[in-house]
C-alpha cells in the first residue's frame, strides 16, 4: 500500500454532538415508550445514542465458531476518493476518465429491490452510473484480517511503539483516536490524492446470513430468553406493540427484517433518509466505533439544496441521486450552507437511532459489524403520508403501502375504543391507543389529512367515470400501485374496461388509456362519508364509533338474559369480557359490486342472531 495517514492535512469537521441517553433498567423495559420520551429533546438533532444499561448484554449468535469460521459474506468496492469530487460518468464515456492504477470498478447500485430510482429503472446498457460493485466474499475471520491489515499499514500501526502505558512495562499497542481517523477520512473524501478502495459488507439479510441477536431456535445459553422477547432485539423491534409496521403482512429485508453491516475502516454510509422516511434503529455488536453525521428532518431540504448547489454536475445526471447512497458532502461544507449537522460517535454494544426524514451518514472506524432495522410509532405516519407523495412527484417506487398501515391502525384504534367505551374495559394497549385518538390525537390528524387529500383528488375526477366499491381483496395476492407513478392504490383507484388490470391513482386517472370516460371507473375502498364516519369515531363520536365498529370491523351489540348492552354502554356484570369479544359472522348482502356486512345482534344465552 503507497496510500499513508496525512496528519497534517487532516480536515475533521468542527460541529456539536448529537444527544446520548443512558436509560435506567425499568425505562429499558418499554422501548416504543422510552423513545416517545427522548423524541422532543432528540428529535431536533435528528439521531441520538442510547446506551443500555450495564446490565444488558445479549449474546451474539454470529461469534460462534461455525459462523465466524465458515460463513460467508458478500461486499461491496468503495471508492472513498470519489465519495465527493468525482466527474459525472457521461464526461468519462467522452475520453475524460481519470486515469488510475486500476480500472474503475462502477456499476449501478440500489439500496432495496423496491426502492429504485428511476435513473436505475431506465438506464440503458451503455449508460453508467456511479455505484458500489460487488467485491469479494469474506469469512468474518478473513474480513477481520484484512480490515486489521489494511488500518496497520495505512496508519503505519506496527511502525509505533507505545511504552507510556501501565506500569509494569509492558508494550501497549498504539492504535489511532477516532479524531484522527475521522480527520483522514474528510481529508480523502474532500481533498484526495491517493486512490483509497475498501470493502463493505452492507446490506445482508438476517434471514439468510443470521442476525447477531439471539432467536428462540438460536439460544443455547441460560438466561438468553430475556434477549430473544426483549423489545431492543431488533428482531422484535419493527412490529412492537405501537408500532404501525404491525400491519404489514410481509417481511421485507431491511425495513422489517434487519440487516446486517460488516465494515472496515473507512468504509461508508452515505448521505440518505430511511425509505418512507421511517424512524431506524442501530446497534453496533461489536468492533471499532462507527462514526455518525445528523441532520434533523425539520431541514431535509436544506441539505439537498447544499448538495445540488457544490455538487451540480453530479445531480444534473442524476436529479435523484441521493437516493442511490453513493455521495458524500463533508460537513464542514454543510455548516457553511446553514444546514445543522451533528455527530454522533457509536461503541460497541451502543444504539443509534434517527428520526423520521433525518439525512444521515458516517463511516467505520475498523472492523465491526452492526445490525439495523425500521420502526414506526404512531407520530411516524404524518412523515410517512409526505414521503409517499413525494415519492409519486418522483415516481419512485414504494416499499409500504401506507394507507393498508394507517387504515390497519385506525382499526386497532377502533377496537380500543370499543372496549373502552363499550365493555367498560381497560388495558395498557387500549388505552394507549385511546391517547392517539380524540380531536388532537395524532392518529385521528393523519387521519383527517388522507381523507382530505382523497375529497380533493375525488372532486377533480371526470363527472362521467363510474364509482364502484372496491373489493376487499383487491390487493391482497399482488401490490397494486398507479402505472405512472408508483402511487400505492389500497385506498382507491381508476381504470378501463379496455385493460381491466391497468390501474391508475386518482391523480393520473385520466391517462390509463384514450378511450371515453364512459368506460372508465374508480374503485374505492370507503367512500368519503364512510371515511368522514372513520373521522368522527376516532373523535370520539359515540354514533359513528357504533356504526363503524359494526360495519367495518364486525364488532356487534350482546344482548343477555337479564340486562342489554347497548353499543356504548358499559360491561353487563353477567358476562366475562371474552364474551363481548366476538364478531358477527360474514353475513353479507351484495348489491351490485357493494359487498356489505349485515350487522347484528348475538343473545349470548341462546346463541340467537336477530337485528
Amino acid at each position: 500500500m503507497s496510500a499513508r495517514w496525512c496528519p497534517a492535512e487532516a480536515c475533521r469537521p468542527i460541529i456539536d454532538e448529537a444527544p446520548v441517553f443512558y436509560p435506567t433498567i425499568e425505562e429499558f423495559q418499554d422501548t416504543l415508550g422510552y423513545i416517545a420520551a427522548i423524541r422532543p429533546k432528540a428529535e431536533p438533532y435528528g439521531i441520538c445514542r442510547i446506551v443500555p444499561p450495564s446490565s444488558w448484554i445479549p449474546p451474539c449468535p454470529l461469534k460462534e465458531k461455525s459462523l465466524w469460521e465458515h460463513a460467508k459474506f458478500s461486499t461491496r468496492i468503495q471508492q472513498i476518493d470519489l465519495l465527493q469530487n468525482r466527474e459525472p460518468m457521461r464526461k468519462k464515456s467522452r475520453g475524460r476518465k481519470r486515469k488510475r492504477r486500476r480500472h474503475s470498478r462502477m456499476g449501478k447500485s440500489r439500496r432495496r429491490a423496491r426502492a429504485e430510482s428511476p435513473e436505475a429503472n431506465n438506464a440503458s446498457d451503455t449508460e453508467e452510473t456511479f455505484g458500489f460493485q460487488s467485491g469479494p466474499d469474506f469469512t468474518f475471520q478473513g474480513f477481520q484480517n484484512y480490515a486489521q491489515d489494511f488500518k496497520d499499514s495505512y496508519f503505519g500501526i506496527n511502525d509505533v511503539k507505545d511504552l507510556s502505558s501501565g506500569g509494569n512495562g509492558s508494550l501497549k499497542r498504539w492504535e489511532p483516536s477516532v479524531e484522527d481517523i475521522e480527520g483522514e477520512y474528510w481529508r480523502i473524501v474532500e481533498q484526495p490524492t491517493d486512490e483509497i478502495e475498501v470493502y463493505y459488507g452492507a446490506d445482508l439479510e438476517t434471514g439468510a446470513y443470521g442476525s447477531g441477536f439471539p432467536k428462540p431456535s438460536s439460544v443455547t445459553e441460560r438466561g438468553s430468553d430475556i434477549y430473544t422477547k426483549s423489545g431492543w432485539n431488533l428482531n422484535n423491534f419493527p412490529r412492537l406493540p405501537g408500532s404501525v409496521l404491525c400491519f404489514e403482512g410481509c417481511d421485507i429485508p431491511g425495513v422489517l427484517v434487519p440487516w446486517l453491516y460488516v465494515g472496515m475502516c473507512f468504509s461508508s454510509f452515505c448521505w440518505h433518509v430511511e425509505d418512507h422516511h421511517l424512524y431506524s434503529l442501530n446497534y453496533l455488536h461489536w468492533g471499532d466505533p462507527k462514526v455518525w453525521y445528523g441532520v434533523p428532518g425539520s431541514h431535509a431540504c436544506e441539505l439537498e439544496n447544499a448538495m445540488r448547489k457544490h455538487l451540480p454536475d453530479l445531480f444534473e445526471e442524476q436529479p435523484h441521486l441521493l437516493n442511490e447512497l453513493v455521495t458524500q458532502l463533508s460537513p464542514t461544507v454543510l455548516r457553511s450552507e446553514g444546514v445543522p449537522v451533528y455527530r454522533s460517535v457509536q461503541h460497541s454494544g451502543e444504539f443509534v437511532l434517527t428520526f423520521p426524514r433525518a439525512y444521515h451518514s458516517g463511516f467505520n472506524c475498523g472492523f465491526n459489524c452492526a445490525e439495523a432495522v425500521n420502526v414506526a410509532p404512531i407520530d411516524w405516519l404524518t412523515h410517512g403520508q409526505s414521503a409517499v407523495e413525494l415519492y409519486s412527484k418522483q415516481h419512485r417506487k414504494t416499499s409500504l403501502s401506507h394507507d393498508k398501515l394507517l387504515l390497519g391502525a385506525a382499526h386497532k384504534a377502533i377496537h380500543a375504543l370499543w372496549e373502552l367505551c363499550v365493555l367498560g374495559q381497560e388495558s395498557a394497549e387500549s388505552l394507549s391507543w385511546r391517547s392517539e385518538c380524540g380531536k388532537d390525537g395524532m392518529l385521528t390528524k393523519a387521519i383527517k389529512i388522507r381523507v382530505q387529500m382523497e375529497l380533493e383528488r375525488t372532486k377533480q375526477l371526470p363527472a362521467l367515470l363510474q364509482f364502484q366499491k372496491m373489493e376487499k381483496d383487491f390487493d391482497l395476492n399482488s401490490e397494486r400501485e398507479c402505472f405512472s407513478c408508483f402511487y400505492d392504490l389500497h385506498l382507491s383507484a381508476a381504470s378501463c374496461k379496455c385493460s381491466p388490470e391497468r390501474f391508475a391513482c386518482l391523480k393520473h386517472a385520466d391517462l390509463v388509456c384514450s378511450c371515453g370516460q364512459e368506460n372508465k371507473f374508480v374503485l374505492f375502498r370507503y367512500t368519503i362519508d364512510e371515511l368522514d364516519t372513520l373521522v368522527e369515531a376516532l373523535e370520539g363520536n359515540p354514533d359513528a364509533l357504533r356504526s363503524w365498529a359494526s360495519q367495518d370491523i364486525g364488532l356487534v351489540v350482546v344482548k343477555g338474559k337479564d340486562e342489554t348492552v347497548s353499543e356504548l354502554g358499559h360491561q353487563s356484570k353477567e358476562f366475562g369480557s371474552k364474551d363481548f369479544d366476538k364478531k358477527t359472522p360474514e353475513s353479507q348482502k351484495t348489491e351490485g359490486n357493494i359487498k356489505m356486512r349485515k350487522p347484528c345482534i348475538i343473545d349470548l344465552n341462546t346463541g340467537i342472531q336477530s337485528g
